[in-house]
């Protein structure tokens, strides 16, 4: 598949999700902001970073970038699309996905190995992991505390929403350890951690990661079969 990557001014981890499309096996296409052409990719990742220096509120200047008219038509259309961390804080302010992240609970800038279970692997992005899978992946953010009121809440639980919860220990204050959620259709993923961080052992972080950029292969061959 071809896997857009898009690059906001103050985009970090672009490079990053690049590399890990490749190691899944997928060709990796370099997509920049300022166009309105998505260049025929079959989706887009969304990467981590500080997008416009994340001035107003993190997203809420990305939201508007010319790129994100595609993305959003695209997304609403089914195109697969994975928001890494500030691209989950994009997702929420584009209204393809409900709630927002806000500043972190004890108000600093967090980083470590976070451990998370998989609660939903039937979405475009999470279909490569067992159900109920305990995974290990890179966490890294000041403004992870993912909030909705409680109706929304409700609404995402119910209907098998929640993609990721954080075990053992809540980093930043989620409500409910949700660490990421997926629109109805399970096409559309934000998650707080970053599984581009996590998908070979070179790095130390292992590669619990890598089955959320593998996971597009499957949905291609289920739509082939």
């Amino acid at each position: 598949m071809r896997v857009g990557v898009v690059t906001f001014p103050g985009s970090l981890d672009d490079a990053d999700a690049r590399r890990a499309v490749r190691l899944a096996g997928h060709d990796a296409v370099a997509l920049w902001h300022g166009d309105r052409d998505l260049a025929g990719v079959d989706a887009v990742v969304l990467p981590g970073g500080f997008s416009y220096g994340d001035y107003l509120r993190c997203g809420a200047i990305s939201r508007f970038a010319p790129v994100m008219e595609e993305v959003v038509a695209g997304a609403r259309g089914g195109l697969p699309v994975l928001g890494i961390c500030n691209g989950f804080q994009i997702l929420c302010e584009s209204h393809l996905l409900p709630g927002a992240l806000i500043r972190n609970d004890h108000r600093t800038f967090v980083c470590r190995d976070q451990r998370l279970r998989i609660e939903n692997n039937r979405t475009a992005w999470t279909s490569g992991y067992d159900a109920d899978a305990e995974i290990t992946i890179v966490l890294k953010n000041g403004e992870g505390g993912y909030v909705a009121d409680a109706d929304t809440l409700d609404r995402l639980e119910g209907e098998g929403r929640v993609v990721a919860r954080y075990l053992d220990l809540n980093p930043n204050g989620s409500q409910r350890d949700i660490a990421g959620i997926t629109n109805e259709a399970g096409n559309v993923v934000g998650l707080m951690p970053h599984p581009e961080h996590s998908v070979e052992e070179l790095t130390g972080s292992g590669t619990d990661g890598l089955a959320f950029f593998t996971s597009l292969g499957r949905m291609l061959e289920r739509a082939a079969g």
